[in-house]
């Protein structure tokens, strides 16, 4: 969710300005392309500012649940409020501007380990290699954005994706098959995403959710951006069974997030 910059203000550091994405604009996607739950994660240009992301839960308790951006000196009361809106987990961001980097890492997995909440992690692919053990490490259970944000060019045997991968295997960790378009070098549908997509399901079947990345922060060229169809379509060019379909769109998110209004 984006809010109009005069009711919530970005951040300093950002490094994009996106236009206004409301939580109702949200849901119409969702219904446009037949989903009926969503998962709404905090942006970075509104930093710690979870307002926006809290307001989207409440006006949507039945078919949106959230993950929020939160500093390491957040009060109880404050993780209680976010928690009773259907927040299920936080934001770890690296890659731009605004967000809560890796530094923060321990602490925030700590806390979310007593509460019950996951870290979601985005960093660049190159980054996996020197943070593995860390990862391996953490008492929280955590999710990798964006495939693990591995060039597409640098080919899936390159080491950031085989960090990548080694981190799935050996540990519960869920992974987002997201952002292929972010990775790809290519123009839709992203055919050299694939393999990387084909070995993340390989690796760990019961734990791959699928994400549309909407509403495709950072680009501003209306040719570049993405359809969430078209996304969600091509879902099908890795994961051609429809078992498997199933899982990543259905079972496995219901297990890691829960269903909104009934966890």
């Amino acid at each position: 969710m984006i809010g109009p910059a005069a009711d919530y203000p970005f951040v300093p550091g950002r490094h994009f300005n996106p236009p206004p994405a409301s939580p109702a604009d949200f849901v119409a996607m969702l219904d446009k392309v037949g989903l009926q739950y969503g998962v709404v994660v905090q942006v970075s240009v509104h930093g710690t500012d979870n307002r926006l992301l809290v307001k989207a839960l409440q006006d949507y308790p039945d078919r949106l649940c959230g993950v929020a951006v939160i500093d390491p000196e957040i009060t109880d009361r404050e993780v209680a409020v976010l928690k009773d809106a259907g927040v299920r987990g936080i934001r770890i961001l690296d890659i731009v501007g605004g967000g809560v980097g890796l530094q923060n890492l321990e602490v925030l997995a700590d806390r979310c380990a007593e509460i019950g909440w996951h870290v979601q992690v985005a960093t660049r692919g190159e980054t996996y290699p020197a943070i593995i053990d860390r990862l391996l490490r953490l008492r929280a259970s955590f999710i990798i954005d964006h495939m693990g944000w591995c060039a597409a060019a640098n080919g899936a045997d390159s080491p950031e994706f085989q960090a990548v991968l080694h981190i799935v295997r050996n540990s519960n960790c869920y992974v987002k098959l997201s952002g292929g378009f972010r990775l790809s070098a290519q123009a839709y549908p992203f055919r050299d995403v694939v393999p990387f997509a084909e070995a993340l399901i390989d690796a760990a079947p019961d734990r791959m959710v699928w994400g549309s990345d909407w509403p495709h922060v950072g680009l501003y060229d209306a040719a570049a951006v993405p359809d969430a169809g078209e996304i969600l379509d091509g879902l099908a060019s890795y994961a051609t069974d429809v078992e498997q379909q199933h899982k990543i769109l259905v079972s496995n998110p219901a297990r890691f997030y829960g269903v909104p209004a009934t966890s």
